[in-house]
C-alpha cells in the first residue's frame, strides 16, 4: 500500500521509518542535527507548498529520505493506519 504525502508525492507504506510533527520535534538538537545532515546529503525532498507541519522518514539504514509536508503528522499516522486496517480486512465470506 501507499501513504500519500501531499502534492503528487506517494511513498510504500513499508518504507516509513516515522512521522513526525515538526513543530514539536525540531526543538531537539539531536533532530536539528539529523535534517541539517539530510539536507546537506541531498536527502531532503520538499512536497510542501505552504508552511510545512511534518517530516516523514522513509527508507533503511544504509539511505533514506525525508519528506517535509504540509500534512499534519496526526493526519498523516491516520491515513497509515487507515491503510493498515484494510491489510486486516477479512475478504472471505462465512
Amino acid at each position: 500500500m501507499y501513504l500519500h504525502l501531499g502534492q503528487d508525492t506517494v511513498v510504500k507504506s513499508r518504507d516509513v521509518v516515522g512521522i513526525f510533527d515538526l513543530e514539536n520535534t525540531s526543538i531537539s538538537k539531536l533532530t536539528k542535527e539529523f535534517l541539517s545532515a539530510a539536507e546537506k546529503g541531498g536527502r531532503v525532498v520538499n512536497v510542501s507548498t505552504e508552511l510545512p507541519k511534518s517530516f516523514v522518514i522513509c527508507g533503511d539504514r544504509k539511505k533514506c529520505t525525508v519528506y517535509i509536508t504540509q500534512i499534519s503528522s496526526s493526519t498523516l499516522r491516520k491515513r497509515a493506519g487507515f491503510v493498515e486496517g484494510l491489510a486486516n480486512i477479512n475478504l472471505e465470506r462465512p
